[in-house]
């Protein structure tokens, strides 16, 4: 930049950065891949080695806790000062021998003082990957502690016999809350949409094992209550809470823009919705993710949310309990409906930017 041309910049008021040196060049993915790839077998290698001269320690649960936390504690230890994906894997891979150390030693205690009838465990394995969760400084490890931590608190509802689609409604209850305030705390963005993609993962887990009617365990089917009366309506009403709260968001944001013929429309919208739901079970659990990940404008969410409407389908579809005639009118009544919201939204939509434009004296 020639001195002239930057002195007119400066003089009118444009701020010219300086750049001291070149851009960083950014590695490629196939090499982080290949670095990722040898830190886990650099970490299997270690841990194997530590676990022939420690395999004495799993008889006791107090060395077997010992250890775990020791191993947890050194892979945080190295992820404050990981810049690489080796040492990030390395650790990664030492922490997760530590919690099964951990959980080796939980098991032991709560098996020979409550039976295994107990869903304490469980319950103790889920604040643990709740603590991971909020305090390791990786987003991988944030997002596999995530995950883990829905896994742990759906067989912890499996196990104290309530109704198992609660523990996806609850998922997808709190994923809803956690991606609309994304960025009320920007400087945790990333560490946000870390545990946001777990809670996604575990919820895509949790409907795919409650399609087939068997929990995680296997062969081991769920325990039957009082609660079964829940099933599967628990799951759907909050699902179609967290489309409540999606839309008191949108309609809270876009305050100027939204009639009140449209807010009519999209809360009829979310009855016919709840009707349809209690055929295909599990179908507005989609439908939330997808418009979840349109309002937000996030690709990835709405891929979740096609992938959890994909499979609450084909479900129905093979559900024997009802005939096709049936699934088919139940089906063409629910693309009907999602072209319906569709049409009416973009409709009301610009014709109400267009009237809060007139009004605030702007071109729509």
């Amino acid at each position: 930049m020639s001195r002239s041309l930057e002195q007119k910049l400066i003089e009118s008021g444009i701020v010219i950065s300086q750049v001291d040196g070149a851009a960083p060049i950014e590695t490629p993915w196939f090499v982080r891949a290949i670095q990722a790839f040898s830190g886990w077998l650099a970490a299997l290698f270690l841990l194997g080695f530590i676990g022939m001269g420690a395999v004495f320690l799993l008889d006791s649960s107090v060395a077997s806790a010992t250890l775990g936390l020791v191993l947890i504690g050194g892979a945080y230890a190295l992820l404050r000062q990981a810049h690489s994906d080796f040492l990030e894997h390395l650790a990664l891979a030492a922490s997760l021998a530590g919690q099964m150390l951990v959980a080796w030693a939980l098991a032991s205690v709560l098996g020979s003082a409550l039976g295994w009838d107990s869903a304490g465990l469980w319950w103790a394995l889920l604040v643990l990957q709740v603590v991971l969760a909020l305090v390791m400084p990786s987003l991988t490890h944030r997002t596999f502690s995530a995950f883990a931590a829905c896994l742990a608190f759906y067989l912890a509802l499996v196990e104290t016999a309530a109704a198992p689609t609660t523990a996806g409604g609850l998922v997808l209850l709190g994923l809803t809350v956690l991606w609309l305030n994304e960025f009320r705390w920007p400087a945790h963005v990333r560490q946000l949409e870390a545990l946001g993609y777990g809670l996604l993962l575990g919820l895509l887990v949790i409907q795919s094992v409650g399609y087939f009617g068997q929990s995680l365990l296997l062969g081991r089917y769920f325990v039957v209550s009082g609660l079964d009366w829940l099933e599967p309506w628990a799951g759907d009403a909050l699902g179609l809470l967290a489309l409540l709260l999606l839309l008191r968001h949108l309609f809270r944001r876009h305050v100027h823009g939204v009639q009140p013929g449209m807010r009519v429309a999209a809360y009829t919208a979310v009855l016919l919705l709840a009707l349809l739901s209690l055929q295909a079970r599990g179908l507005s659990h989609g439908a939330v993710v997808v418009a979840l990940g349109f309002a937000i404008g996030h690709r990835g969410v709405m891929g979740f949310g096609g992938l959890l409407l994909l499979l609450s389908i084909t479900s129905y579809y093979y559900w024997l309990d009802v005939t096709l005639l049936a699934k088919a009118m139940t089906l063409f009544a629910l693309g009907l409906l999602l072209l319906a919201i569709r049409w009416a939204l973009q409709r009301r939509w610009h014709a109400g930017a267009g009237v809060a434009a007139e009004e605030g004296g702007v071109e729509p």
